[in-house]
């Protein structure tokens, strides 16, 4: 299976001839850097980019496109290289392209063999003002190669990026590779087009992507002759920005065009895949009207990641429209009190009939200008209903609602999703509009689900022992989804109830039979259970540092564990608090994954020795709460838990349907 990476995340390369897919929603550069063990470059010519495209064992695009192939030969590189680093940038901004990656999709890389099958993929999220950013880096340790998500941006651009790999000449050969860009076709790749004004939030039709072996238009200004990183030498005359892996030498050659056609680069004896489905087609709007909305019009190259993006794309929507709102109350507010201000400041204002007009005047403007704001705000908030009423009942399993009829034709899955839907999330502005909080898998953090004391959106307050069962109900929902979205036997879920205490909330899974084993009571059963995820943590992580994954013993189970622990601290002695520590920061990257029911409060005799354990969990809570922030706009965002409707039967025929495919698996 591939292996989704996540920032700063590994994955050992077991082949050394590659090849790199770049895929973002509008043209971008791509170049990569070869450093040596100290990751500096050591010159311009440890560069390939499109100016200089073909380094040994290295070959990147001659030009700024929607995708990318990069071609990869480990064996080829020389001795005094260490590190591979591909690099994504934006064309000048002179081109009329977006100025930042905050503004575009999030771009996808992918590393995969020559016959195409996905090794690891990275998906680079969290990028606003960068202007060019390092993706991933290949490197070399103990004979062996790795491949890293690295995902770090530079808003000052190629000069930056290059500036901090230690070159001197970084703003020199920075500005020749945008000369190089400039002087060159971009290929014939239909980006997604940007989106309408903010009158109009609906987005157009994404164009239809080449397959893996179509190319593109003969590049202007190429050499006669290029050299693959794969030892073949390329007959003379134009040649294909990437090069295949057969001897073009002898073999058919490329069609000729036809006069001012383009260059058809498909070798004619190799078999093609078929591209990506385009996006869904928006109806034809009325006159004046904006487009009505369709499902999955967002980029990627499956109708799940055009979800995933349409998703993210609601989000970010909703987000800036309510800091736009929220910015223009707060300057209508600052802009009344500077006038009040000056009206009480002179005397001769300061009562009568003058300072009365002056104070009625500062309010009206006041009320005129929220009123505007309210009203683009409604405008796009109306748009977004539409959007969400849309996108929401197209979602599949993973991504829906429980009370979604996805759920009656559920069936175990083949392959991971690449995401999870937790709850959803709305701010006070609009409370109608519920955006979808998606995690992708595999999980990067564990999840604590706070059993504290919270107050519910009424201003009231939920018992804690009512709270508690919420909690912990919610916990078991969480475990259900995540359980029906794995295949058979990829997934396993481990209890922890010192007490007892959870049984009733418990049951499902244990009636269902889909636990690894029965819930662990008592000092014991604590113990043997965080001893046995512990070692299976060290086995996996000394045999992927060693690159002896088939030593590994027979009998190690290794799906994804899941440890969901009930009434923390209650049955954990230090050791064991010890242990619980090390799963939360170590597990996640060897697939041992954490799940706390618990009040922080109640482990409050631990002091700052917890701290960072529940730092590391991402919080979730069993009533609506306004506990997420959102770093890039302020806001804080309310968070509601997906459950089952009330007197559903769906996650039990959820639960029996994975049990019944356990059970198959095993046989």
């Amino acid at each position: 299976m591939t292996a989704e990476l996540v920032r700063g995340q590994n994955h050992p390369l077991t082949q050394t001839r590659l090849e790199i897919r770049v895929s973002a929603g509008t043209p971008i550069v791509a170049a990569a850097t070869l450093s040596d063990e100290g990751g500096r470059v050591n010159g311009v010519e440890w560069v390939a980019h499109p100016g200089t495209p073909a380094l040994p064992g290295l070959e990147v695009s001659r030009q700024a496109a929607a995708d990318h192939r990069l071609a990869v030969d480990l064996d080829a590189m020389p001795d005094a290289v260490h590190r591979v680093n591909v690099l994504l940038a934006l064309p000048p901004a002179d081109g009329g392209g977006p100025v930042r990656f905050g503004a575009v999709a999030a771009p996808f890389v992918a590393v995969t063999g020559l016959d195409g099958t996905e090794v690891a993929s990275y998906t680079i999220t969290g990028l606003d003002a960068e202007t060019a950013v390092v993706a991933l880096e290949l490197y070399r340790r103990l004979d062996a190669w790795k491949v890293r998500a690295v995902g770090q941006g530079y808003a000052g651009g190629l000069a930056e990026l290059l500036t901090d790999q230690g070159m001197a000449e970084a703003h020199q050969l920075s500005a020749g590779i945008n000369e190089a860009v400039a002087g060159g076709l971009a290929r014939s790749v239909s980006a997604s087009p940007p989106r309408t004004a903010d009158t109009d939030r609906s987005r157009q039709t994404a164009g239809q992507a080449p397959g893996p072996d179509h190319a593109g238009p003969a590049t202007q200004g190429a050499p006669a002759t290029q050299a693959s990183p794969y030892g073949h030498q390329g007959a003379p005359g134009p040649q294909p920005a990437y090069p295949g892996g057969a001897d073009q030498s002898g073999g058919p050659q490329p069609s000729m065009p036809t006069a001012g056609g383009p260059v058809n680069y498909s070798h004619p004896g190799r078999q093609t895949s078929a591209p990506p489905p385009p996006p869904p087609t928006a109806p034809p709007a009325q006159p004046g009207q904006p487009a009505r909305p369709v499902a999955g019009d967002a980029t990627g190259w499956s109708m799940d990641e055009r979800l995933y993006n349409q998703v993210w794309g609601m989000f970010e929507d909703l987000a800036r429209t309510t800091a736009a709102y929220r910015s223009a109350v707060d300057f209508a507010d600052s802009r009344m009190e500077k006038e009040l201000d000056q009206v009480l400041s002179d005397p001769r204002s300061r009562i009568g009939g003058q300072g009365d007009a002056a104070r009625e005047a500062a309010r009206a403007r006041h009320t005129q200008l929220v009123t505007q704001a309210r009203e683009a705000l409604d405008r796009d908030l109306a748009q977004l209903t539409d959007e969400a009423q849309v996108v929401e009942p197209a979602l599949p399993a993973a991504f829906a609602r429980w009370d979604s009829p996805v759920w009656h034709g559920y069936r175990v899955p083949m392959e991971m999703p690449m995401a999870l839907r937790l709850g959803d999330l709305h701010v006070p502005e609009a409370t109608q509009v519920r955006i979808p909080m998606l995690v992708r898998l595999p999980l990067e953090r564990g999840l604590w689900l706070d059993s504290g004391r919270a107050g519910s959106p009424d201003g009231t307050f939920t018992d804690s022992h009512e709270l508690h069962r919420l909690a912990l109900e919610s916990a078991v929902a969480h475990v259900a989804r995540l359980l029906a979205v794995h295949p058979a036997g990829d997934f396993s879920v481990h209890v922890i109830d010192p007490a007892g205490s959870g049984a009733q909330p418990l049951a499902p899974l244990v009636r269902s039979g889909v636990l690894a084993s029965p819930p662990a009571q008592g000092a014991t059963g604590v113990a043997d259970v965080l001893a046995r995820l512990t070692q299976r943590v060290d086995l996996v992580q000394m045999a992927v540092r060693g690159g002896a994954a088939d030593a590994l013993p027979p009998d190690l189970d290794l799906a994804q564990q899941l440890l969901v622990v009930n009434d923390f601290p209650h049955g954990f002695d230090d050791r064991a608090v010890n242990q619980l520590r090390y799963l939360a920061d170590e597990g996640p990257a060897v697939g041992v994954h954490l799940m706390m029911v618990a009040d922080r409060e109640e482990s409050a005799g631990y002091g700052p020795l917890l701290d960072p354990l529940w730092r590391s969990l991402l919080r979730l809570t069993p009533v609506p709460d306004d506990h997420l922030a959102d770093p890039w706009v302020g806001h804080a965002w309310t968070f509601e838990p997906s459950m089952p409707p009330g007197g559903s039967q769906v996650l039990q025929q959820v639960l029996s349907q994975v049990a019944a495919a356990r059970r198959a698996w095993k046989r």
